[in-house]
Protein backbone atom coordinates (compact mmCIF):
# COMPACT_ATOMS: atom_id res chain seq x y z
CA UNK A 1 0.00 0.00 0.00
CA UNK A 2 2.74 2.49 0.95
CA UNK A 3 4.76 1.51 -2.09
CA UNK A 4 1.75 2.28 -4.29
CA UNK A 5 1.68 5.94 -3.19
CA UNK A 6 3.43 8.68 -5.11
CA UNK A 7 6.79 9.65 -3.60
CA UNK A 8 5.28 12.93 -2.37
CA UNK A 9 2.32 11.20 -0.71
CA UNK A 10 4.64 8.66 0.91
CA UNK A 11 6.97 11.41 2.17
CA UNK A 12 4.09 13.35 3.71
CA UNK A 13 2.53 10.23 5.28
CA UNK A 14 5.80 9.04 6.83
CA UNK A 15 6.74 12.49 8.13
CA UNK A 16 3.32 12.93 9.74
CA UNK A 17 3.60 9.47 11.28
CA UNK A 18 7.02 10.26 12.81
CA UNK A 19 5.75 13.63 14.09
CA UNK A 20 2.85 11.83 15.80
CA UNK A 21 5.25 9.35 17.43
CA UNK A 22 7.37 12.25 18.73
CA UNK A 23 4.29 14.12 19.93
CA UNK A 24 2.99 11.11 21.87
CA UNK A 25 6.38 10.75 23.55
CA UNK A 26 6.67 14.46 24.36
CA UNK A 27 3.16 14.50 25.84
CA UNK A 28 3.92 11.30 27.78
CA UNK A 29 0.89 9.62 26.22
CA UNK A 30 2.42 6.20 26.71
CA UNK A 31 -0.41 4.01 25.40
CA UNK A 32 -0.57 6.08 22.22
CA UNK A 33 3.24 5.95 21.94
CA UNK A 34 3.41 2.17 22.37
CA UNK A 35 0.65 1.68 19.81
CA UNK A 36 3.00 3.01 17.10
CA UNK A 37 5.22 -0.08 17.59
CA UNK A 38 4.49 -3.58 16.30
CA UNK A 39 4.58 -6.37 18.89
CA UNK A 40 7.87 -7.65 17.45
CA UNK A 41 9.46 -4.19 17.21
CA UNK A 42 13.17 -4.11 17.97
CA UNK A 43 14.54 -0.96 19.66
CA UNK A 44 18.32 -0.63 19.58
CA UNK A 45 20.78 2.05 20.64
CA UNK A 46 24.32 0.75 20.07
CA UNK A 47 27.34 1.78 22.08
CA UNK A 48 30.35 3.47 20.49
CA UNK A 49 33.47 1.30 20.56
CA UNK A 50 35.74 3.94 19.00
CA UNK A 51 35.49 7.43 17.56
CA UNK A 52 33.85 6.18 14.35
CA UNK A 53 32.77 2.60 15.07
CA UNK A 54 29.73 1.46 16.98
CA UNK A 55 28.55 -1.99 18.02
CA UNK A 56 26.41 -3.82 15.50
CA UNK A 57 25.20 -7.00 17.15
CA UNK A 58 23.09 -6.40 20.27
CA UNK A 59 23.17 -10.12 21.09
CA UNK A 60 26.99 -10.16 21.43
CA UNK A 61 28.11 -6.55 21.92
CA UNK A 62 27.28 -3.77 24.37
CA UNK A 63 24.33 -1.49 23.71
CA UNK A 64 23.10 1.60 25.49
CA UNK A 65 19.52 0.30 25.07
CA UNK A 66 18.29 -2.90 23.50
CA UNK A 67 14.77 -4.32 23.48
CA UNK A 68 14.27 -7.36 21.26
CA UNK A 69 10.55 -6.61 21.05
CA UNK A 70 7.91 -4.17 22.25
CA UNK A 71 7.67 -5.77 25.69
CA UNK A 72 10.92 -3.99 26.66
CA UNK A 73 9.29 -0.62 25.99
CA UNK A 74 6.13 -1.76 27.77
CA UNK A 75 8.21 -2.66 30.83
CA UNK A 76 9.84 0.79 30.86
CA UNK A 77 6.42 2.47 30.61
CA UNK A 78 5.14 0.27 33.46
CA UNK A 79 8.09 1.33 35.64
CA UNK A 80 7.51 5.01 34.82
CA UNK A 81 3.79 4.78 35.59
CA UNK A 82 4.28 2.95 38.89
CA UNK A 83 7.10 5.18 40.13
CA UNK A 84 9.55 2.24 40.03
CA UNK A 85 11.97 4.07 37.75
CA UNK A 86 14.28 6.23 39.85
CA UNK A 87 15.94 7.38 36.60
CA UNK A 88 12.60 8.84 35.47
CA UNK A 89 11.61 10.54 38.73
CA UNK A 90 10.91 13.31 38.16
CA UNK A 91 10.03 12.69 34.54
CA UNK A 92 11.86 15.13 32.24
CA UNK A 93 10.01 17.32 29.78
CA UNK A 94 11.09 16.55 26.23
CA UNK A 95 10.79 18.13 22.80
CA UNK A 96 11.73 15.97 19.81
CA UNK A 97 12.72 17.54 16.50
CA UNK A 98 13.01 15.40 13.36
CA UNK A 99 14.62 16.40 10.06
CA UNK A 100 16.13 15.05 6.85
CA UNK A 101 13.54 12.27 6.51
CA UNK A 102 14.68 9.91 3.76
CA UNK A 103 12.55 6.98 2.63
CA UNK A 104 13.53 3.85 0.79
CA UNK A 105 10.68 1.50 -0.16
CA UNK A 106 11.33 -2.17 0.48
CA UNK A 107 10.01 -4.93 -1.73
CA UNK A 108 7.74 -6.45 0.92
CA UNK A 109 5.53 -3.36 1.34
CA UNK A 110 7.63 -1.94 4.14
CA UNK A 111 9.80 1.14 4.26
CA UNK A 112 13.29 1.88 5.51
CA UNK A 113 13.39 5.42 6.84
CA UNK A 114 16.36 7.42 8.07
CA UNK A 115 16.13 10.68 10.00
CA UNK A 116 18.24 13.14 11.91
CA UNK A 117 16.84 13.99 15.32
CA UNK A 118 17.39 16.32 18.25
CA UNK A 119 15.71 16.08 21.64
CA UNK A 120 15.75 18.93 24.12
CA UNK A 121 14.92 17.86 27.67
CA UNK A 122 14.54 19.60 31.02
CA UNK A 123 14.94 17.88 34.36
CA UNK A 124 15.72 19.34 37.80
CA UNK A 125 15.60 22.83 36.23
CA UNK A 126 18.45 22.05 33.82
CA UNK A 127 18.02 21.86 30.07
CA UNK A 128 20.20 19.69 27.83
CA UNK A 129 19.93 17.88 24.53
CA UNK A 130 20.75 14.61 22.83
CA UNK A 131 20.99 14.19 19.10
CA UNK A 132 21.78 11.71 16.41
CA UNK A 133 20.50 9.65 13.52
CA UNK A 134 17.80 7.02 13.53
CA UNK A 135 16.78 4.30 11.17
CA UNK A 136 13.26 2.93 11.17
CA UNK A 137 11.70 -0.01 9.45
CA UNK A 138 8.02 0.76 9.00
CA UNK A 139 5.42 -1.83 8.04
CA UNK A 140 1.68 -1.88 7.48
CA UNK A 141 -0.52 -3.72 9.97
CA UNK A 142 -4.28 -3.59 9.61
CA UNK A 143 -3.95 -0.58 7.33
CA UNK A 144 -1.80 1.41 9.78
CA UNK A 145 1.90 2.17 9.83
CA UNK A 146 3.84 0.52 12.64
CA UNK A 147 7.48 0.67 13.68
CA UNK A 148 8.98 -2.81 13.40
CA UNK A 149 12.54 -1.63 14.07
CA UNK A 150 14.09 1.52 15.50
CA UNK A 151 17.87 1.82 15.42
CA UNK A 152 19.17 4.98 17.08
CA UNK A 153 22.72 6.21 16.71
CA UNK A 154 23.40 8.65 19.54
CA UNK A 155 26.02 11.21 18.52
CA UNK A 156 26.59 12.92 21.87
CA UNK A 157 29.96 12.19 23.44
CA UNK A 158 28.72 13.07 26.91
CA UNK A 159 25.28 12.86 28.47
CA UNK A 160 24.54 14.51 31.80
CA UNK A 161 21.52 12.34 32.51
CA UNK A 162 20.43 8.73 32.62
CA UNK A 163 19.47 7.83 29.06
CA UNK A 164 16.06 6.31 28.41
CA UNK A 165 13.82 5.60 25.42
CA UNK A 166 11.94 8.91 25.75
CA UNK A 167 15.15 10.85 25.08
CA UNK A 168 15.47 9.31 21.61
Amino acid sequence: MMNEMSPQQRQYTVEQFLYQVADACDRQQWDRYLDFFSQDAEFHVPQWCSEHQYTRDPQREMSLIYYANRSGLEDRVFRIRTGKSAASTPMPRTLHLISNVQIEPDGDNSLNVSVNWLTHYTRFGETAHVYGRAGYRLCQQDGELKISRKHVLLLNDKIDSVLDFYHL
